[in-house]
């Protein structure tokens, strides 16, 4: 009797510790729905972040199952491509906010640069701080830094073009034509890099170094002595896996929609700056691939860290500009790529800090605090930009 009140008690705990995401997530999406009904803002906008945040990190664990199946740098390449699909939403969401509040444009231009901010500073910060205490150093492929910060860097200068123009006398009408031209160069640019890091320069994107430790999300029953994971997403189909992120996606943009109606309102409201307002909701979207990240370095897969981070923040440029700019054209409102002097400085400066992390094939927690205080040092500039 006592066996089976215990064996009882484990399943609910790993049932609890395997699928609490996806209850939160939903349960918190819902209730922010009430409260928006109620008129509730302030609520409704916390519940649905926990929401987005608690679904978007059950996309990232289906994610990973899905890349472990497939490997690097294929692996890393569908995590960052799950996660930049949830921050083209919400950024998409808020977008269409701009025909009662012109002004939300610049909270998404924000965010877009805020997402590689974080990416950078943040996901890679904490990991290879946390790695590096944990293993004192760690070994990671050098091309792999080399090949992203390049790329990085060619695009923050593409970046810097409609910017430029907008600070000389150059009528809108040009500004917004060069920034659809420059967002088609982006997009071509990533197609060609996607053939670079997946077909002939894959070695570019793999770990040189053997991993002391694995990572291990098995459980062990305590009466057994072989593992066992009734996870039921390690059960399903690359196609079912594929399906199921379709399916929580459209779940996170009911609760995106609720985030930007109701979050666009609360910083009017209270005078949030538009660039506080992009790094909340930069945080909100990558806060999975940091949970997937730390997990990682903890494990000594300091190469997939490098891979998630580098990896988001070049796709969340290459793939998350042209693809704004094309449903800001199709909907009929007026985006362009003139960031502000902080944002596009942050972000070069940003890339210029990781080539010096990284550029050595190997991390230590002093070049992860590194990286935290940079992030700390613009946020507290985003607060009074």
């Amino acid at each position: 009797m006592h066996d089976n009140i215990e064996k009882e008690d484990n399943t609910l705990r790993y049932f609890i510790e395997d699928y609490w995401d996806i209850i939160l997530g939903v349960i918190s999406i819902a209730i922010a729905f009430y409260f928006h009904k109620l008129g509730q803002g302030g609520f409704a906008t916390m519940f649905a972040a926990i929401g987005i945040g608690s679904l978007s990190l059950t996309v990232s664990e289906v994610a990973e199952i899905l890349s472990e199946r497939l490997q690097e740098p294929y692996g890393s390449f569908v995590l960052t491509l799950s996660a930049v699909v949830v921050e083209i939403i919400l950024l998409y969401i808020i977008l269409l906010q701009a025909f009662a509040n012109p002004e939300v444009i610049n909270t998404v231009k924000g965010g877009i640069i805020a997402a590689v901010i974080v990416d950078m500073n943040v996901l890679l910060g904490l990991a290879v701080f946390l790695g590096g205490l944990k293993f004192t150093e760690q070994e990671h492929n050098k091309e792999t830094s080399s090949a992203y910060t390049t790329i990085l860097f060619v695009t923050s200068v593409a970046l810097l073009v409609p910017s430029l123009l907008s600070h000389g006398e150059h009528a809108p009408g040009a500004i917004q034509d060069a920034s659809m031209l420059i967002a088609g160069l982006l997009m071509v640019f990533y197609i060609v890099i996607l053939i670079f890091q997946t077909k002939t320069h894959t070695h570019f994107f793999k770990q040189t170094a053997r991993s002391r430790i694995f990572r291990m999300k098995r459980k062990m029953k305590q009466d057994e002595a072989i593992q066992e994971d009734n996870y039921i997403f390690d059960k399903f189909s690359n196609f079912g896996l594929i399906f199921s992120i379709f399916i929580f996606i459209i779940v996170i943009a009911l609760g995106a929609e609720v985030f930007a109606n109701d979050g666009i309102r609360l910083a009017k409201e209270y005078g949030v700056s538009a660039g506080i307002s992009g790094l909340l909701i930069a945080i909100v979207a990558v806060s999975p691939e940091i949970v997937t990240a730390i997990k990682a370095a903890k494990n000594d897969e300091i190469q997939r860290v490098v891979n998630i981070a580098m990896g988001a923040s070049t796709v969340s440029i290459l793939l998350t500009v042209p693809i704004l700019m094309a449903l800001a054209y199709a909907s009929g409102i007026r985006l362009t790529l003139d960031f502000s002097p902080l944002e596009i400085g942050s972000l070069i400066l940003t890339i210029i800090l990781a080539w010096k992390t990284t550029d050595e094939g190997h991390t230590n927690y002093f070049e992860g605090i590194s990286h935290l205080m940079f992030f700390s040092a613009f946020a507290i500039i985003a607060v009074y930009y």
